[in-house]
């Protein structure tokens, strides 16, 4: 504003925005110094980036503070996060769960027969569940039969691939466990 009103003083402009002329030095002061920081922090942020891509922004806060103490930079979280979201360079949370259900599908949907079944003793209802169980030779198929009133496990087998081998071994009595 200065370089286009040439004529008018420091002073004016100050008085025209009702700041200070030590506030404004101070913000204009400010401003240089967070931008040299700012770029100081980008660049560290490219060299650790470079050899470990996936860094989370917390973990990397935690190795640029001894860094931005050396360059007498004041950085926290909350504004490491806004510098490098505005630059881009937010590293996306992957998403860990596998989807492994899918009840939107066309095949018969059964009725849940015990909804309002209220259970007084064990033995009375077993429920049966299977799950996959990653492997080094790919994966394994586990059912489990449990107690539905004490959840203990009444029944298991582990099987290689999901026929109903599997299940049926989980009926059959086995070794107390």
């Amino acid at each position: 504003m200065r370089q286009n009103r040439p004529g008018n003083t420091l002073v004016e402009f100050c008085a025209l925005f009702g700041v200070s002329r030590q506030a404004y030095y101070l913000a204009h002061h400010k401003a240089s110094r967070t931008s040299i920081g700012n770029m100081i922090v980008l660049k560290l942020v490219g060299e650790f980036r470079a050899t470990i891509p996936m860094l989370g922004t917390r973990k990397l806060l935690y190795l640029l503070l001894p860094e931005m103490e050396k360059h007498e930079i004041k950085m926290g979280r909350d504004q490491l996060y806004e510098l490098l979201r505005f630059h881009g360079l937010l590293i996306r949370k992957r998403k860990r769960m596998t989807k492994t259900t899918d009840s939107h599908h066309w095949l018969r949907k059964y009725p849940n027969l015990i909804k309002h079944l209220t259970l007084s003793a064990p033995e009375q209802l077993w429920v049966s569940d299977i799950t996959y169980i990653r492997t080094l030779e790919g994966f394994s198929y586990l059912s489990l039969i449990t107690d539905a009133y004490s959840r203990k496990i009444v029944g298991f087998s582990l099987h290689p691939n999901l026929e109903a081998v599997g299940c049926i071994n989980a009926l059959l009595p086995s070794s107390p466990l």
